[in-house]
């Protein structure tokens, strides 16, 4: 019985959908990978028992995090052969070495010392513990630094060649690994990724001083994330800028999806609000900045900017996703750099620490470091079809000869199990946070948590049977 199901269309939202959930778990432990090398230096430094009772806590949501990102990036895996086989295929020459660079260089390198940070308190020197954190710090970035240059090489393909056989092989690997859109994208990654765990932190903290309770163990929390908001929001902005500027360059069909501009030419207003209209190649109801557009892209309004009539139809990314996801993640950054705003502006008035608007203020922000994540991503991915490497293989000749319904009953299994596993994990990151931090003052000691280990042996066996 043909159920007229598109099997292009249902294996692209099974992969956007898995990895919509995978991406906010690598992100989120690499910004708090980070923060905990940070905050165990300043116990070190300090020696001062509320950064180890800060960090007690946060490294079993770090447990918990890592073990979900590696559960669910294996499942990615399996789906560039299952899915996307004649992709695996064509570029496997020149994209497979990097993703292998990224487990033998960053997997292995966080995996090896993940269980020092874990489980060596007390069994190992101090010195040592601090240097597994900060090595697992550095393992995350490093596997964000493979990761993203794989993926950049799909936005910017160089450094190959094509094959008699239709297959692409490496010409030049410093050109395939900084490709032109990797720069900026890995700062621009890795900034949002710091962005959302100073987010989810401070919205921790902000919780604990609007209940009256951990009140130094919420400050510390408070202060840091706030410091992060207040400096490295308005860098984001920046750098989305110069990500911007190279997208307009390499990929500028792209860049009209975003402004939602049809007709090329200078002088285009940026659109605050708008519902683009595929059928009529018009974007209704516009609010707009006369010239904005050109002005922030160009630097002058009389810039020219493309326009999505330049090519056909058939050459054009879904415009309404790439439009609203670029207007969202924008407005969050800017949500964001006003909470930095109005964190500075509380501390010198001394009120950070007790006005409670505020502090709820910061636990609606807490989810928005990962909202964004995931609407930039869309602008990205989206905005690149309809090409799996851009300009290169086009994305409906690059799945494998799979039946729809069979991808549509996956579809619908991945959605389930996922429900489940991942709403166990987040709910279990909730009863930590709830609980909060052991206080280990007045002589009192830590003793070894088993739950932490439990916890990430449970992942890690589900995710070595394939189970998950």
């Amino acid at each position: 019985m043909e159920l007229g199901l598109d099997a292009v269309l249902l294996a692209r939202i099974q992969f956007a959908f898995t990895i919509s959930f995978h991406i906010i778990f690598p992100a989120f432990t690499i910004g708090l990978a980070s923060w905990l090398a940070v905050v165990e230096g300043l116990w070190l430094k300090t020696g001062k028992s509320v950064y180890e009772e800060i960090y007690r806590m946060w490294v079993k949501v770090f447990a918990v995090a890592f073990g979900m990102g590696v559960v669910s990036g294996v499942v990615m895996s399996y789906q560039f052969g299952t899915n996307w086989s004649v992709f695996s295929d064509k570029v496997g020459n020149v994209i497979g070495p990097l993703l292998g660079y990224e487990v033998l260089t960053a997997f292995f390198l966080e995996a090896s010392f993940l269980g020092i940070m874990l489980f060596g308190w007390g069994r190992v020197s101090k010195k040592m513990h601090f240097t597994s954190t900060v090595i697992v710090a550095l393992g995350t970035l490093l596997s964000a630094f493979w990761i993203l240059s794989a993926n950049s090489w799909m936005q910017t393909p160089q450094g190959f060649e094509i094959g008699e056989d239709g297959l692409l092989y490496p010409t030049d690997w410093l050109e395939i690994i900084f490709n032109p859109s990797f720069p900026v994208r890995f700062f621009h990654m890795v900034t949002a990724a710091y962005l959302t765990t100073a987010f989810v932190v401070g919205a921790v903290g902000s919780f604990y001083r609007f209940k009256d309770k951990f009140r130094e163990h919420a400050k510390v929390m408070l202060t840091m994330a706030m410091l992060m908001a207040f400096f490295v929001a308005p860098l984001q902005l920046l750098i989305g800028h110069a990500h911007g500027e190279n997208t307009l360059h390499h990929q500028p069909i792209k860049v009209a999806a975003m402004e939602g501009n049809w007709e090329a030419g200078p002088n285009k207003p940026l659109y605050l609000f708008g519902m683009p209209n595929e059928e009529t190649e018009t974007t209704d109801y516009g609010i707009t900045i006369p010239g904005g557009a050109s002005l922030v892209l160009t630097g002058s309004t009389e810039g020219e900017i493309p326009g999505l009539k330049d090519v056909s139809a058939d050459e054009r990314p879904p415009v309404a996703i790439v439009f609203w996801s670029f207007r969202i993640m924008v407005g969050l950054g800017m949500a964001m750099i006003f909470t930095g705003l109005m964190a500075a502006l509380l501390f010198f008035t001394k009120k950070l620490y007790d006005q409670k608007l505020f502090h709820i203020w910061c636990m609606l922000m807490g989810p928005t470091g990962f909202i964004a994540i995931l609407a930039g991503w869309f602008v990205t991915e989206v905005g690149r079809q309809p090409y799996t490497a851009y300009g290169v293989i086009r994305t409906s000749e690059s799945i494998s000869p799979v039946i729809a319904e069979q991808v549509a009953l996956t579809l619908a299994g991945f959605v389930i199990v996922y429900t489940f596993v991942f709403g166990a994990g987040v709910y279990y990151m909730f009863k930590i946070w709830r609980k909060g931090p052991a206080i280990v003052g007045d002589g009192q000691k830590y003793y070894y948590d088993a739950s932490i280990e439990k916890s990430v042996t449970n992942l890690l066996t589900k995710d070595s049977k394939g189970t998950a």
